[in-house]
């Protein structure tokens, strides 16, 4: 079974834990929903990245907690994850595609079940029109095109 989704980001770690997750994603998203963690990996070949890791390493695993639309890129998509763990884990990405799927037990270079997981401390909750409304759909199982936010002020 797939349960890991790696990524391969220019973001920092600070930018990752400010927006709840990892975002701008052009991906499956019952696909990755569906899986249990997220591996961020360091993409320091492009534009200026934000972190000091060498290029293919991973530095953030998350739990992923759910996959809603991104605020920052319209069409994409935003893993929220519920706890995260810091690693140092070098070459852990190969390819050009920045979303990789993988089984737990064929990922090699990271012991999930050694790792210790920190909460993910959260402003309170901030959502956009559009995450509410994909929240609503994925939780009823109704298209998002059923729901109808009212806001009276």
């Amino acid at each position: 079974m797939t349960n890991i989704i790696s990524v391969l980001t220019y973001k920092s770690v600070e930018t990752i834990l400010a927006v709840g997750g990892t975002q701008s994603w052009a991906l499956d998203r019952n696909r990755a929903a569906r899986c249990r963690y997220v591996v961020i990996c360091r993409n320091a070949k492009t534009r200026e990245p934000e972190g000091p890791e060498p290029h293919g390493t991973a530095f953030l695993v998350g739990k992923i907690r759910d996959v809603v639309p991104s605020s920052e890129t319209e069409g994409r998509w935003l893993i929220q994850i519920s706890e995260y763990a810091l690693i140092d884990a070098p070459d852990q990405w190969e390819g050009r595609n920045p979303v990789a799927y993988w089984p737990e037990d064929e990922y090699e270079g990271i012991d999930f079940e050694a790792l210790v997981f920190r909460p993910l401390e959260t402003s309170p909750l901030k959502l956009t029109i559009a995450e509410a409304k994909a929240g609503l759909a994925h939780g009823l199982n109704v298209d998002e095109s059923a729901i109808e936010i009212v806001i009276r002020g």
